[in-house]
């Protein structure tokens, strides 16, 4: 919107969304956190009891940051609209969750997930074709539209819960999004993707930042399903935009790692009687502080780390298909 006000040039403008992204998500969780629901603890989480009382619900705090820098300093297209009206839609099923009384079941959190996904999926082929890149090869492959739909539905719904499973440290799955969203702006950059798409994801790792500053071990505030859910479908939409969705894999690794586990356990023993891994902890961020002993800085650090190592392999594999 402000490009429509004001006649100065992009950089100026950019610089200005990136600085008013961060004031503003400061601003709004310093007056307004107090407000938010008090967390419960975590009963199952090894060390879960020490959240308890701290506000809960902080994402939807730093989203609401991101929707206002983004009308405010990104040019408004329809297809950016329909996006941040599903990420508003993630954001609120989870602050819901985080305000309710009585936790709402695994069942239908995961409904209202894949509802989002199909929809999401669907508008996406809306506006995008359904041809895919096969990193490294820069092979090309045309998908039948309703596969493309089913295989896109499985990466949101993947891209949520994995990303929300992973929330139990502080300043954790915010490192770890923060990461995989500056590994994909770096692959638009080498890809020659919209730049108005690159800057989105900088607005919502300058949201996310502003968050950490709250959040780091100690933390005062906890960004709860609110904050993971809408991060892990800006990081599904993120990665879909690079027209490669296989790159989620190693961009997000450590997120697939840290929170998919528990929900393949969960998922193989609830509907087929299988048992694997019993003797991992799930996710896998209670298992290096329980069985190895690990702080909850080193927790962070080191996830963070290897992600860090890993996306920096992939910026190189790209740097030498496209540079």
């Amino acid at each position: 919107m402000i490009y429509y006000f004001f006649d100065v040039g992009n950089k100026y403008i950019t610089f200005i969304g990136i600085i008013f992204a961060f004031t503003i998500t400061c601003i709004l969780l310093y007056s307004l956190g107090k407000l938010l629901p008090k967390d419960m603890g975590r009963e199952f989480a090894h060390d879960g009891k020490l959240s308890a009382g701290k506000p809960r619900g902080a994402g939807f705090l730093f989203i609401i940051a991101f929707i206002i820098s983004t009308l405010l300093f990104i040019p408004i297209k329809r297809e950016i609209v329909v996006y941040l009206i599903y990420i508003a839609a993630a954001m609120l099923t989870g602050f819901l969750d985080d305000c309710s009384k009585t936790p709402w079941g695994e069942y239908k959190k995961g409904l209202l997930d894949l509802i989002i996904a199909v929809a999401l999926a669907v508008s996406f082929l809306g506006f995008n074709s359904s041809t895919i890149q096969i990193e490294p090869f820069r092979y090309q492959v045309t998908i039948h539209p309703i596969l493309f739909v089913l295989l896109a539905v499985i990466l949101i719904w993947g891209s949520i819960n994995v990303t929300n499973c992973s929330d139990g440290v502080d300043g954790l799955s915010g490192m770890l999004s923060i990461v995989t969203l500056v590994t994909i702006t770096v692959i638009y950059r080498l890809k020659g993707i919209d730049s108005n798409f690159g800057y989105l994801i900088v607005l919502f790792c300058m949201c996310i930042l502003a968050y950490l500053w709250y959040n780091i071990t100690p933390s005062i505030m906890i960004m709860g399903d609110a904050g993971s859910r809408a991060m892990g479908i800006f990081i599904a939409i993120a990665i879909l935009k690079t027209g490669s969705p296989i790159l989620y894999i190693p961009v997000a690794l450590m997120l697939i790692l840290d929170g998919g586990l528990g929900l393949i356990k969960v998922f193989l023993l609830r509907f087929f009687k299988i048992r694997i891994l019993s003797k991992v902890r799930t996710p896998l961020h209670d298992h290096v502080r329980k069985i190895w002993g690990w702080s909850n800085t080193q927790v962070v650090f080191r996830f963070a780390t290897v992600q860090l190592l890993i996306s920096m392999a992939v910026v190189y594999m790209i740097l030498i298909i496209y540079g």
